[in-house]
């Protein structure tokens, strides 16, 4: 199975691009199998870019403003 352990999200010439990584576990021992794999794409999906936005939006607001 894989497990992801981290994303970010970073602007790159206007566009969203997402960077991730995972782990692989071995599903009945609980043994890694792999570690630390990466992998990356741009958003282009409407609603992906649209959750990305509200995230964008409860930074400014909760947590940048005040």
């Amino acid at each position: 199975m894989k497990q992801l352990s981290s994303f970010a999200v970073l602007n790159i010439d206007g566009g969203d691009r997402i960077s991730y990584t995972y782990n692989e576990i071995n599903e009945k021992s609980g043994e890694p199998i792999d570690t630390n794999i990466k992998g990356n794409f741009y958003a282009v999906d409407n609603a992906l870019k649209s959750h990305i936005n509200a995230i964008r939006s409860y930074i400014r607001e909760n947590k940048l403003e005040g």
